[in-house]
């Protein structure tokens, strides 16, 4: 599990993860945001979604290879993101409030890396220092 503020919202994650041949899955994460009045829910679930596939693919892909003293990868093409086998199921929650409206952009996307570090520790019996997540 791991909570994240910014932007006048708070998310937290939670990650259900194995450990499968050395290799991390994450199986599920449920989220639950709360951001203030919502004029649009889905929008806000999408936004949470997205976040969640994007920081899940720096948790466990993000990583930069370096040759002759130049980063490896050029662009989008040739670095590694989650695929849609890999996606694990995501249930996301917005919680109602009548505080001020808070931003979605980015706050789904901190807490993801934390969680799956988290419950990683818990499997292996060993904490995760760096990202990319290493067995």
């Amino acid at each position: 599990m791991a909570l994240h503020e910014s932007f006048g919202a708070v998310v937290a994650q939670i990650a259900e993860v194995a450990v499968d041949d050395g290799r991390i899955r994450v199986h599920a994460v449920w989220c639950a945001v709360d951001c203030g009045t919502v004029i649009n829910p889905g929008i806000v679930v999408a936004q949470m979604e997205s976040g969640i596939v994007f920081g899940l693919s720096a948790a466990l892909y993000g990583d930069a290879g370096y040759e002759a003293g130049r980063i490896n990868q050029q662009n989008f093409f040739d670095h590694r993101v989650l695929t849609l086998a890999e996606m694990p199921n995501v249930e996301v929650r917005v919680v109602e409030s009548e505080d001020a409206p808070g931003g979605v952009g980015e706050p789904g996307t901190p807490p993801i890396a934390p969680a799956v570090a988290n419950a990683v520790a818990r499997l292996t019996g060993r904490p995760v220092r760096s990202l990319p997540i290493r067995l």
